[in-house]
């Protein structure tokens, strides 16, 4: 499709760092396919840089979203006007989106991570009210317990290092109305098999010294001691993860973090170019192309 006529949009992903992220690929490749003129960049921010890029940025002319990244998904709720949908009850935004008001520029923070969870764990047959674990505690084990809450999980553990870091998860399962239960991580390994999905919101690696002890446990139980049980690790590199692996080798089912990642900026390209309409479809093949992804129709 031929780009449209005007004048050049941008579009960029902030975090620290971000030399690794996948989110320009993604989103190049669906602008092309979709004829749109938008530019989009990586921009390694902290929170001690961020405020003043926020405020170069509403004064600049063309900018129509941001995505946001970790350090910075708590960071960015003082530098918006508004927080909309699951920004709003979960204190947690991955998306900002640019409007005229009068005179001024307005932005407004979405959450599109919850989505990106949850159609992931669809795509890979999740099955219904199940019994669910999370690792970690941070920003995007909020969007976890949401996302968890909309496949209708009864209940959810959260496996913590430290629970003093986990009270956002435990105020966004009181929001959603899903009941929690924070455990030590060091219980993880024996409590996980018994478990029909975890999501490991844990950093790259973070969770290696966990695969050994789950692969011991595992190896007890029989090859098909998962029996189909669904992991998705949301770190997608290096892929497989050492706990994605210890997983698939005992039965169970593995969900790449690249299919929550695919997921959610899909809805960041709705938003991104004010075409609410628009299906995954239109866009999630040259996505799953820009990095390496089975496409959707295979």
């Amino acid at each position: 499709m031929a780009p449209t006529d005007g004048p050049e949009r941008r579009a960029a992903v902030l975090g620290h760092p971000i030399g690794h992220s996948r989110s320009p690929a993604l989103h190049r490749a669906a602008y092309r396919a979709l004829g749109e003129r938008i530019g989009y960049k990586a921009v390694d921010l902290t929170e001690q840089t961020l405020p003043a890029f926020m405020a170069r940025v509403r004064q600049e002319a063309g900018w129509c979203g941001l995505s946001v990244t970790m350090p910075l998904k708590t960071a960015m709720i003082p530098e918006l006007d508004e927080l909309t949908g699951w920004a709003a009850r979960l204190k947690v935004v991955n998306t900002v989106t640019f409007a005229q008001d009068g005179g001024a520029r307005r932005l407004t923070g979405h959450n599109t991570d919850v989505a990106g969870i949850v159609n992931a764990l669809r795509h890979a047959g999740v099955r219904p009210q199940p019994r669910a674990g999370i690792l970690g505690g941070g920003g995007t084990a909020v969007a976890a317990v949401a996302a968890l809450s909309e496949l209708g999980a009864p209940a959810a553990d959260i496996f913590v290092r430290d629970p003093s870091r986990a009270a956002a998860a435990v105020d966004a399962a009181a929001a959603v109305g899903l009941a929690v239960r924070l455990l030590p991580f060091e219980d993880a390994a024996e409590a996980l098999p018994a478990l029909d999905v975890v999501v490991s919101t844990l950093p790259p690696r973070g969770a290696d010294s966990l695969a050994e002890e789950l692969a011991a446990v595992l190896a007890a139980k029989g090859s098909t001691a998962l029996d189909g049980a669904r992991l998705l690790d949301v770190a997608y590199d290096p892929w497989p993860s050492r706990l994605a692996q210890a997983w698939q080798q005992s039965g169970g089912g593995i969900v790449p973090g690249l299919e929550m990642l695919i997921y959610q900026a899909v809805e960041q390209v709705k938003l991104f170019t004010a075409r609410p309409e628009l299906a995954a479809a239109d866009i999630i093949d040259p996505m799953c192309d820009a990095v390496g992804a089975p496409r959707r129709g295979r």
